[in-house]
């Protein structure tokens, strides 16, 4: 299992600030993934504020369970076989790996969670400013948004310099807190 520290700064923008900042980014490594989140039916990971998915890119999986730091997110990462994936996707075997046993560690019944709902990414990566900068179009329960992130090492440097993007090709600025999870999950709770 390896860690990280994910801190970054994101707006959600219009469709055209979306297409203004591709085609200014457009040289740049251009790919799709999909989330897969997962909980409970009862919400019990969102409840802790924990965020739990499966990342599908390039037909590689991935699992990672976030966690809340004073400034940022602690990733837990564990990679996935396919069969893995099928097993959980469709079985609902939760892979056995460090993740397992560190959410049993933390009383979560693994037993209990399946893939709630999914969304898909098409995303632009570039570097900047000794960041990274992710691009997305974002596709889940019939909706599209477009969320423009940097991550960097640093949360108010990485809300100055998206802020400093953002007044460069005069796009409205506004902090988006809402996550893609977040998000997701709030779309599926409104279809109901």
């Amino acid at each position: 299992m390896s860690n990280a520290i994910e801190i970054e700064a994101k707006a959600l923008v219009r469709k055209e600030d979306y297409e203004k900042l591709s085609k200014a980014f457009r040289t740049y490594k251009h790919f799709i993934q999909t989330n897969f989140y997962i909980d409970n039916d009862e919400g019990y990971l969102r409840k802790e504020g924990l965020a739990l998915r499966i990342r599908e890119k390039y037909g590689t999986y991935e699992m990672t369970l976030k966690t809340p730091l004073s400034q940022g997110l602690l990733e837990k990462n564990e990679i996935l076989s396919e069969k893995a994936f099928d097993d959980f996707t469709r079985n609902g075997q939760f892979p056995e790996n460090d993740l397992k046993r560190f959410l049993t560690m933390l009383d979560v019944d693994v037993d209990t969670l399946k893939v709630k709902t999914s969304l898909t990414t098409n995303r632009i990566d570039a570097p900047y400013q000794g960041g990274k900068l992710s691009i997305d179009e974002n596709a889940y329960s019939g909706k599209t948004d477009y969320e423009i992130e940097l991550e960097y090492n640093n949360e108010d440097e990485a809300e100055k310099l998206l802020r400093e993007l953002f007044l460069k090709y005069d796009i409205p600025f506004s902090l988006n807190k809402k996550t893609k999870v977040a998000r997701a999950f709030e779309a599926i709770t409104n279809e109901k």
